[in-house]
């Protein structure tokens, strides 16, 4: 991920620390935003790229593989638009004061979950749960 602003990059909070205050909310809203930020970033260097290498490719083999990587190119960016909207719903739940808890028990989810993805909105315990339950429908 990119850098964080100067007074979270480098945040763990205390044992006895509250959950979700307003250091931790911070260092979250700042962490989403960055990732947000270098998403979109990517995304206008691919389109710039794309714009620029509009050529005309005499070999066949040579304009096939360009075609698979301009595929390949796309389906990523697909993916990090599907990426930005979690980010988006992750900073909605920020402002309304619902980030970091579980949308099925409404526990707490883990700071280094939460951490490590920031947009999570199961705790592990719900999350396992719930791919258990995929695999068994996907067994069927």
């Amino acid at each position: 991920m990119v850098a964080l602003k100067k007074n979270v990059s480098h945040y763990n909070p205390l044992p006895n620390e509250e959950f979700m205050n307003s250091r931790q909310v911070e260092y979250f809203r700042s962490k989403l935003i960055a990732w947000k930020d270098s998403i979109l970033q990517e995304s206008r260097e691919t389109i710039e790229g794309m714009q620029s290498d509009a050529r005309n490719i005499p070999d066949v083999t040579d304009r096939a593989s360009e075609e698979t990587d301009r595929t390949l190119e796309l389906r990523t960016r697909d993916r990090q638009r599907k990426l930005i909207s979690k980010i988006d719903s992750a900073l909605r739940r920020i402002n309304e004061g619902t980030y970091g808890y579980c949308e099925e028990t409404g526990d707490p989810i883990s700071f280094k979950r939460l951490d490590a993805r920031p947009i999570a909105t199961l705790s592990l315990e719900a999350q396992e749960r719930h791919e258990r339950r995929e695999k068994v429908h996907r067994d069927d």
